[in-house]
């Protein structure tokens, strides 16, 4: 990292110089002496860095590179500041020619420069006595070499599957997962507890959310929850995670005190079978609370806990159905095992070669049997070269660890050197998870376009810096420090260990990279760069005072009021990142537009209704998220942002499935003028888009709603022409007019990978057949007439199908030998289908199918018994008749279900919610019975 504070502030100066051409000739040759004079001190620093990772670095040396730090964060500082000023001048004047015109103005241009000139030569100054006192330290210039990077990897990367699958991060973890799996479907029907104990990286979340997604344990309760509770849990907080996830329908009402949750839960719970799991518990006192929520209530509820306390742990057995089940580390031989899996799992079959044997068994015992420590090692030591000489290096460093430091101190510093070895684009992309919360999941594509506001990735050739950032997570991936979970569409969505976490955080503290702030609670320090507030905003701006904070991240706010927003545009006015997802925000206020430097704006889910038109001088913004909010209508200024990348402002599944119609926000002007966009999510067609929508040439996501018949063909002439669009999202809302997208479009880009239509069609355009590369499909109230499956069955890439009201016909045929990549298929509200036939060979990889409501349909298709991979089968709002013939006790259509792990059905309640019934359970029986 200390390599990487440099690079940026270099590229700032010299962007600086180049671009700059208002600078006075005396300020632009202190730009360029100050760039200088950083090049040369940056080799120092790569010695340094390279002294500290292998344990040599005095404490001279650590206060130099803190020093130097400061410096830099000096320069940024200084040029941030007079690009804002020069802007601010712009802005007052007619122009920047035209404030010269004027001797006010004049003055006022002088002075930013004057600034600028004065700093730089005191850091100069200072600068070259850090360098003179840098090489008294021994520091030299080293030649700039490999940093163990992997080559770039290019487009899916084989080794994302194989490399980080969570549950295959023990070996052996089958027969502990099954051992559990009895446990919590089996014996007592009393409600019982089974705590997980174990070290920091032994393995206790990922066993526990191997059984939390078993079919099988799900399929057995009622209602199931997941909840992280860490060592800073808040108990108001977490009782609301848990009744959003136990009962997300039952109105809270007014509940909000502890008391009023409680009551409220186990109401709720007192006739279901529930489980629950609570991850990363410290304290016996979370307990002693907790249980008043969760009543003993004879169904066979269980109760699962991880924690690395075992006082914690055995206080929780208040009865003798209450069990300890205490991992261990791993054997010699299946350590053995995990190393040479993750190690070699690209070559040599997985087997280690012999003549690096003895130093790899060395390896992996000093990583004392813990799978988070052999998977992280291992991980580094697959990108390295398999010669004994590279792999030297590596144990040389691990032994002097653990050497020096006690075992439980040690194993941070094992991990640490995963963190060390990455190359130093890499450092910042990763000390970025450090903003989110524990257990976060942040969306791959909100964490590269975030990467890219902040500076940290580096153009590359002829590739986007979103294609550059995607190798940059796919790199952290491979290396075993980030993980995923694979989302509906192929969408990732990314987390760190909470080991690797606390790494993270102690290396963001040290260098200032991030901080957390709660209230006037918390400690700001002061040169930190990025901002997490949660919680509360009381007395935040006190806290943090005049900042030169880059990025804030809002989370958790219960109230957010508008002096507080105003106030923190006033104080910290270099932001780069402003990021309020989810908060009560209503409103976004006109001083926007004074933060210059602004290149990513998050207000997805806040209630914000418009947006100032000072929005227009955010000459820097690359990316406006509206989704979720009251956005309906962009300011005519938008079209100014000659940056801008991204526009997401459409509705989310979960609105549309709440009977919100699909609808994109009004725009004005010239948007063709954005000659950088690549995301449009999504508009509302209007006589005269297909003009502009054919300047975007860059364009690889594209929303139109309200379209119609009248602008389809001019609309669909620009599409053909978008050879680089990998997402489409085409949608009409009168309900009566009927589209012939056949005549519109003839030939559709080659690399679309999903593809959404919404509103009533003709038929399905031939041209479908030809989108090879597609992977997703979503068709919403088409109201088809004509079978489209004939359309899509030789699809070689097709995984998810949602159809919901797009079909009005009586019969959907699965023929032989198609659909042989499906994983996910979902037919809702498909209400005049009667039969649904699938041959043998058809669907041979089908995982999860839903269905429902189709009332015309009598019986369960017998062919679904040919679904040997099927994992999941939900029903939802069948006739009685349907649902009773399922049932295990005397059903006659059982047989056809009984290989399927999980069968949920959905019914209807009274109201317009829907409950959840497992197969064969009791409460579902009365209902059916009392609607026949």
């Amino acid at each position: 990292m200390e390599e990487t504070f440099l690079t940026p502030v270099i590229d700032k100066l010299a962007e600086l110089v180049f671009e700059e051409a208002n600078l006075f000739k005396g300020v632009h040759k202190e730009v360029k002496s100050l760039k200088d004079e950083l090049e040369i001190i940056q080799p120092l620093l790569k010695d340094a860095e390279t002294k500290s990772e292998r344990g040599e670095m005095s404490e001279a040396t650590k206060a130099w590179m803190r020093q130097l730090r400061e410096e830099a964060d000096r320069i940024e500082n200084v040029v941030d500041e007079y690009l804002y000023h020069v802007q601010q001048d712009h802005r007052r004047s007619s122009g920047f020619v035209g404030c010269f015109c004027k001797t006010g103005h004049f003055i006022k241009a002088l002075r930013p420069r004057y600034k600028i000139a004065c700093e730089i030569r005191d850091i100069k100054e200072s600068l070259r006595e850090i360098k003179e006192r840098g090489r008294s330290y021994g520091l030299t210039s080293l030649e700039q070499g490999s940093s163990g990077a992997l080559a770039d990897v290019e487009g899916p990367d084989p080794r994302l599957g194989s490399l980080f699958i969570e549950e295959n991060q023990l070996v052996g973890i089958d027969s502990l997962s099954k051992d559990i799996v009895k446990k919590l479907v089996g014996g007592t029907s009393s409600r019982s507890v089974i705590s997980l104990l174990g070290e920091g990286g032994i393995g206790k979340t990922t066993l526990a959310k191997k059984v939390y997604g078993d079919e099988v344990v799900k399929g057995h309760s009622d209602c199931h929850a997941w909840i992280t509770v860490s060592q800073t849990y808040n108990t108001l907080r977490l009782l609301k995670v848990m009744k959003n996830q136990f009962c997300p329908t039952t109105p809270a009402g007014e509940v909000s005190t502890v008391e009023e949750l409680l009551n409220l839960l186990r109401q709720y719970l007192q006739t279901k079978r529930y489980l629950v799991i609570f991850d990363d518990v410290w304290q016996i006192e979370f307990w002693e609370v907790i249980k008043h929520a969760l009543p003993n209530n004879n169904k066979g509820s269980r109760v699962v806990i991880t924690t690395r306390n075992s006082s914690v742990a055995y206080s929780i057995r208040e009865t003798p159905s209450d069990l300890v089940q205490e991992l261990k580390t791993m054997s010699s031989e299946l350590a053995w095992e995990l190393f040479c899996k993750r190690a070699f799992c690209f070559e040599f079959e997985g087997r280690c070669p012999q003549e690096l044997e003895p130093l790899s068994r060395k390896i992996v015992s000093e990583c004392e049997g813990l799978p988070l420590v052999i998977a992280a090692v291992a991980g580094l030591l697959s990108t390295k070269e398999k010669v004994e000489s590279e792999w030297r290096r590596v144990y040389d460093n691990l032994n002097y660890e653990f050497e020096t430091n006690p075992r439980l101190s040690s194993i941070s510093k094992i991990l640490s050197l995963s963190y060390h070895d990455l190359p130093h684009h890499l450092k910042a992309c990763f000390l970025y998870f450090g903003i989110f919360p524990e257990d976060y999941l942040v969306h791959e594509a909100r964490l590269i376009k975030l990467w890219i506001a902040e500076g940290f990735v580096e153009s590359k050739g002829e590739k986007t810096l979103e294609q550059v950032a995607k190798e940059y997570l796919n790199e952290l991936i491979c290396r075993n420090l980030v993980s995923f979970e694979l989302w509906y569409g192929g969408l990732r969505m990314n987390r760190v260990h909470d080991l690797i976490r606390d790494i993270i955080l102690t290396r963001a503290d040290e260098l200032r990279f991030c901080q957390s702030l709660n209230g006037s609670k918390s400690r700001y320090r002061e040169k930190s760069r990025r901002l997490s507030i949660y919680g509360t905003t009381k007395d935040i701006l006190n806290v943090i005072g005049d900042s030169k904070v880059r990025s804030v991240f809002l989370s958790n706010i219960d109230e957010l009021n508008q002096s507080f927003v105003a106030g923190l545009f006033e104080k910290c006015r270099l932001l780069k990142v402003l990021d309020f997802e989810n908060t009560p925000l209503e409103n976004l206020p006109k001083q926007i537009g004074n933060l210059f430097h602004l290149k990513y704006l998050n207000l997805r889910g806040t209630k914000v209704k418009t947006l100032p038109k000072s929005i227009g001088n955010l000459h820097h913004l690359q990316t406006l998220d509206v989704v979720c909010t009251l956005v309906r209508e962009l300011p005519f200024e938008i079209n100014k942002l000659q940056n801008f990348r991204h526009l997401l402002a459409h509705r989310t599944d979960k609105e549309i499935e709440a009977g919100l119609d699909s609808i994109g926000v009004i725009i004005h002007g010239e948007i063709g003028s954005l000659k950088e966009l690549q995301t449009l999510r999504s508009v509302e067609a209007y006589h005269g888009l297909a003009k502009e929508l054919e300047k975007l040439k860059k364009l690889k996501a594209l929303g139109i709603m309200k379209l119609t018949a009248d602008i389809a063909k001019a609309l669909g002439a620009a599409i053909e022409k978008m050879i680089l669009l990998e997402e489409l999202f085409l949608g009409s809302d009168d309900k009566d007019e009927i589209l012939d997208l056949r005549s519109c479009i003839s030939s559709p880009p080659p690399f679309i990978r999903f593809l959404s239509l919404f509103g009533r069609l003709q038929s399905l355009p031939d041209w479908i057949t030809k989108l090879q590369n597609v992977q997703g499909l979503q068709f919403r109230r088409l109201r088809l007439t004509d079978d489209p499956l004939k359309y899509l069955k030789w699809l070689p890439n097709l995984s998810y199908i949602d159809f919901n009201q797009a079909y009005d016909g009586e019969e959907l045929h699965f023929e032989e030998g198609g659909f042989q990549k499906l994983k996910q298929l979902r037919l809702r509200r498909l209400e005049g289908l009667k039969v649904v036939k699938i041959d043998r060979g058809a669907l041979p990889l089908l995982e999860e199918f839903e269905f429902g409501p189709s009332p015309l349909m009598k019986e369960m298709p017998s062919d679904v018994q040919h679904l040997k991979n099927l994992k999941s089968l939900e029903i939802t709002n069948m006739p009685s008749e349907f649902v009773l013939a399922l049932q295990p006790d005397g059903g006659q259509d059982y047989w056809k279900i009984e290989h399927v792990p999980s069968v949920i059905f959905w019914h209807k309640s009274r109201g317009n919610d829907f409950n959840k019934y497992k197969l064969g359970e009791p409460d579902l029986l009365d209902i059916l019975q009392a609607c026949k």
